[in-house]
């Protein structure tokens, strides 16, 4: 089982791709709680060179309160990271999938509720 949601920009321009995920992620019911700036941590932290590549910890809070009832615990694996980063052949987005995730967890109800969320990340991630 892969545990990411991924699609390749071949031509894309980073900060363009960046937007336009930001944009889809809203539009899918997600805001953005957190961001990471890993190129800039990583340079900062131990003189690092990396391509352009950002975490966006993503949140749907009806989905993530709904979890949180049926599991106290699982805001340790909340919120849905999905990053953006620069390769050789184009940017790249990839967002966890919630279902890979959870399935570590033994709550049936659980896994139908991560399983709607992958199914609206999938649907940002198509959106771009």
């Amino acid at each position: 089982m892969t545990y990411t949601i991924n699609r390749l920009f071949p031509s894309g321009d980073f900060q363009d791709i960046d937007g336009r995920t930001r944009a889809a992620l809203a539009a899918s019911g997600f805001g953005v709680l957190t961001e990471i700036d890993v190129q800039a941590t990583m340079k900062k932290k131990i003189d690092a060179d990396l391509p352009a590549y950002l975490i966006l910890g993503a949140c749907n809070p009806k989905m993530a309160f709904e979890a949180i009832r049926m599991e106290p615990r699982v805001g340790a694996m909340l919120p849905c990271n999905v990053i953006i980063r620069q390769l050789d052949g184009g940017v790249e987005v990839s967002a966890i999938d919630p279902a890979a995730s959870m399935s570590a967890i033994d709550n049936a109800a659980l896994h139908a509720v991560a399983g709607e969320v992958r199914d609206m990340l999938a649907e940002a991630i198509a959106r771009i």
